[in-house]
């Protein structure tokens, strides 16, 4: 239950994210700036997220729901790595250091949320 909660809310939040991703790097991004673009793209992502996660962790104990975040996140960052490395043809060690930008720290917070929002679903109950 936890692999499968956990690999479809990565799927559906990293369909979006890809959409989303390349608006705002090809048209967002070039008009206002990478910073501004990451912070306007954040709410649509977070609150998809909230959403898909509280229906994919209906009935999951804390446990399952702590599971189904890190599963997601593990899964999300592997699959932004390997589409960095992979499609763009950068080395893992650029994908890192992008993420220690004002920007990247933007979409790292976000990602941290997006791995927590299945536990907070709990928490609120």
């Amino acid at each position: 239950m936890t692999l499968r909660a956990g690999g479809l809310y990565f799927l559906g939040v990293f369909a979006l994210g890809f959409v989303l991703g390349a608006l705002r790097v090809i048209w967002l991004a070039p008009e206002v700036g990478a910073y501004a673009a990451v912070w306007m793209e954040l709410p649509l992502m977070l609150g998809f997220s909230w959403w898909l996660s509280g229906r994919l962790a209906r009935g999951l104990t804390t446990a399952q729901r702590i599971g189904m975040g890190a599963v997601a996140f593990g899964l999300l960052m592997t699959a932004e790595m390997a589409l960095a490395v992979l499609a763009f043809g950068l080395p893992v060690t650029t994908w890192l250091a992008g993420l220690l930008t004002p920007e990247g720290k933007v979409g790292l917070a976000g990602q941290v949320a997006f791995a927590l929002f299945p536990w907070l679903q709990r928490a609120r109950g």
